[in-house]
């Protein structure tokens, strides 16, 4: 017997445990497209899917709802693949171990897929259904969402007639989004010269920093590393002698770098590590208790001659680390409270010719994009760098007047008693890109209760799961 087979709703967990057999990662989306195809033709469905394995159900209305006008359901078919170190689990060809454990659905020693297979077992469950009311259902199921959205990107929606879109990917019970940024990923290489330098030879590694989610965690103010190394360069510079070998912080892009490396030869070791436990100091009373184990180490590897930046090199660098845009930059206007826009350095790196970078901007504002490209790109082109501009993705504007949030909002309440939070997400997503093709629609996302989505203690909430398949059904009566 499944570890799931009691739980409810029945109908839901049945087709998750189904598509957590199927083998379905990021790139890896044929198999579970092709059994949402066999789906849909088993039971008589207009079914269509791409080159790109996305896929489009339609199913007419139920009786009584021949007249009203059809909603769009829309998840994504991929994964993010994680496991823990000791598991030899083979995402390509292995399904899912799910188990229960304190009200969750969670899945041994690997991600649960919740994100978004909870999407796809609830659309499923409604194109099963016989006895649901609802309008006439389109659902559309994207495939690489985890790697870009590039499904997404690519999908053909003429054949969508519907105006009305729900979106099955939230995380959080209680809040339906209404809006998300948009962004672009922006790389940068700089050429470099070298010389050699005499003297210590010193690392300097600033760490124990939170980081975090570069859109749903920026607005907590986390401190960057690899903003840090710039400060922290520029008072060595300007209080002693020092010459640049190599900094590297940051792993993503869309991570708030918690770790930097600096390699710096220097003329007074002494003073260096006086000037660092002086930085220290001052950072401990900025962050105060935000940043409860920041830290900052100096080692030394001996005294010698060492192949360091020109010091034209060094400035360039030191000058990208200090003026490059990076936290918090604006909140909505719209929606008080919230981040507008925001740019991340997330990544810096080092080797004998080049210094790397990679910063991802957001924003809710097009306009916006548009003008911290232009400053990049200026940032870059002052600095002699190559650039390129990629990943772009549109943001999903909040709309003032909305037919499905006011449905949506009242469902919520009369299920519940309480009024649910509407808000964006300074993150991605699939909805901007799907405005961006059709602009009528008129979007709303929301989801069950899940924790620690991308990673081995992912959990998907029993009961709230229940409640929001309640949700769906009362708003798509409303509609």
């Amino acid at each position: 017997m499944s570890a799931i087979t009691n739980l409810q709703p029945g109908e839901v967990f049945y087709y998750f445990e189904e598509i957590s057999k199927i083998p379905r990662g990021s790139y890896h989306t044929k198999a579970i497209s092709d059994y949402c195809v066999r789906f849909a033709e088993q039971r008589g469905l207009f079914v269509v899917q791409d080159e790109w394995n996305n896929v489009i159900i339609k199913k007419k209305a139920s009786t009584g709802f021949e007249n009203r006008r059809p909603v769009i359901i829309q998840g994504h078919l991929d994964m993010v693949c994680e496991k823990t170190s000791d598991s030899a689990h083979d995402f390509l060809t292995e399904p899912l171990s799910l188990y229960v454990e304190d009200g969750f659905v969670k899945a041994e020693n690997t991600t649960l897929g919740a994100d978004d297979g909870i999407a796809v077992a609830y659309a499923l469950a409604l194109l099963d259904s016989d006895s649901i009311a609802h309008p006439p259902l389109e659902v559309v199921f994207t495939t690489d969402e985890e790697v870009g959205m590039l499904g997404a990107e690519k999908i053909d929606l003429s054949l969508l007639e519907g105006n009305i879109l729900l979106n099955l990917d939230s995380e959080e019970e209680g809040i339906l989004l209404a809006g998300c940024a948009g962004g672009f990923d922006f790389t940068m290489d700089m050429p470099l010269t070298r010389e050699s330098c005499e003297g210590t030879c010193m690392k300097l590694r600033i760490g124990g920093l939170l980081g975090g989610h570069s859109g749903a965690q920026i607005h907590l103010q986390p401190g960057n590393a690899n903003k840090l190394a710039g400060r922290l360069l520029a008072y060595l510079d300007r209080n002693t002698n020092i010459c640049l070998c190599a900094v590297d912080g940051g792993t993503k892009d869309n991570v708030i770098p918690s770790q930097c490396d600096i390699c710096l030869v220097a003329r007074d070791k002494e003073k260096v590590e006086a000037l660092c436990a002086e930085m220290l100091s001052v950072w401990k009373k900025e962050f105060a208790a935000d940043e409860p184990t920041l830290f900052l180490e100096t080692t030394q590897s001996g005294d010698g001659c060492y192949s360091a930046m020109s010091r034209e090199s060094m400035d360039k660098v030191i000058f990208f680390l200090l003026n490059c845009p990076s936290g918090v930059y604006e909140y909505s206007r719209s929606l008080k409270g919230l981040v507008e826009t925001s740019d991340n350095l997330g990544v810096v790196k080092t080797d004998e010719c080049r210094f790397h970078s990679m910063i991802l901007t957001r924003s809710g504002i097009l306009s916006k994009l548009n003008e911290f490209k232009a400053r990049l790109e200026t940032l870059a082109r002052q600095l002699g760098a190559d650039f390129q501009i990629n990943g772009e993705y549109p943001a999903w504007t909040y709309r003032e007047e909305s037919v499905i949030r006011p449905i949506a909002e009242a469902a919520y309440q009369k299920l519940t008693g309480s009024k649910p939070v509407v808000t964006t997400i300074h993150a991605g997503l699939e909805c901007g890109l799907f405005c961006s093709k059709k602009p009528e629609l008129d979007c709303i996302s929301f989801g069950p209760q899940m924790y620690d989505i991308h990673s081995v203690n992912e959990r998907l909430d029993i009961e709230s799961t229940q409640r929001t398949w309640e949700l769906l059904k009362e708003i798509l009566r409303q509609c």
